[in-house]
């Protein structure tokens, strides 16, 4: 049913198409993701209040030169958004769902190159995304904030760059799940390897379910430069590392403020 809707689309769109044959149909990798985390002090890194309110072509427009067929995958994404829910309008929907996308190769995907360009921590690099993060920021920050005990893993051991008591900033969205028996299937984390299970008790998660490409996934995203503290690690056993970290209040809410 999948690509039998996105074969329906304008010729011109064959492209986008061909891209997203192969595309995962799961958000398994964002939740099994590797990345860094940063104890640097910075300053916010984006004034939402200067920076206008747009549609979603304006948006990325900046960004045709950096994000392979990104207009194609808006066009796709809003296709789906005709009656979005939570109170937000089609294009801050659809920028939930451009994110939500991931084609082949994944290193072209979106949220990828977002990511990236959020955890370079130049400022320089992340102007061309003002347009869009402001967009995006907006539409999370419509959706009600969960407070709960969230998970993501990674499949190697990184219990030594998280001692207890550190506490440090993803400066990336992070994606997770609410359920850990999600993680336990191979596609996931699996069961045999070294692996780092993260128990996470969240105040500002938002649930974007309801706004993804493919809304039966259960996918908690956590806002970029959200800041944590790491309260245990526990080795487990079975080459499984246990870190639970507590949120903390940031010094830089939701990238700044949107409003």
């Amino acid at each position: 049913e999948f690509h039998d809707h996105l074969a329906s689309g304008h010729s011109s769109h064959k492209m986008s198409h061909n891209i997203l044959q192969r595309f995962l149909p799961q958000h398994a990798l964002r939740v099994i993701e590797n990345f860094k985390p940063s104890e640097v002090p910075k300053n916010p890194i984006v004034r939402f209040d200067i920076v206008p309110n747009v549609s979603i072509e304006t948006a990325i427009e900046p960004l045709v030169s950096l994000v392979p067929n990104v207009k194609e995958m808006v066009f796709k994404a809003k296709q789906k958004c005709d009656r979005p829910k939570d109170g937000l309008t089609i294009d801050e929907s659809t920028s939930i769902m451009l994110y939500s996308l991931e084609w082949e190769p994944r290193e072209n995907s979106f949220y990828i190159i977002l990511n990236n360009t959020l955890r370079a921590e130049d400022e320089e690099k992340l102007k061309p995304w003002h347009l869009y993060l402001k967009l995006f920021v907006t539409a999370l920050e419509k959706l009600p904030s969960i407070s709960k005990t969230i998970y993501r893993g990674v499949k190697m051991n990184l219990s030594t760059q998280y001692p207890i008591g550190k506490t440090f900033v993803w400066w990336g969205f992070s994606s997770c799940t609410s359920s850990i028996e999600v993680l336990q299937s191979e596609q996931f984390l699996g069961k045999t390897g070294s692996r780092t299970l993260f128990n996470i008790d969240c105040d500002s998660g938002k649930d974007i379910q309801q706004h993804s490409f493919f809304p039966t996934e259960d996918e908690i995203l956590l806002v970029a430069a959200r800041k944590f503290k790491v309260v245990s690690c526990l080795d487990s056993g079975n080459d499984l590392h246990i870190i639970q970290l507590k949120e903390i209040e940031s010094d830089y809410p939701l990238l700044g403020s949107s409003r």
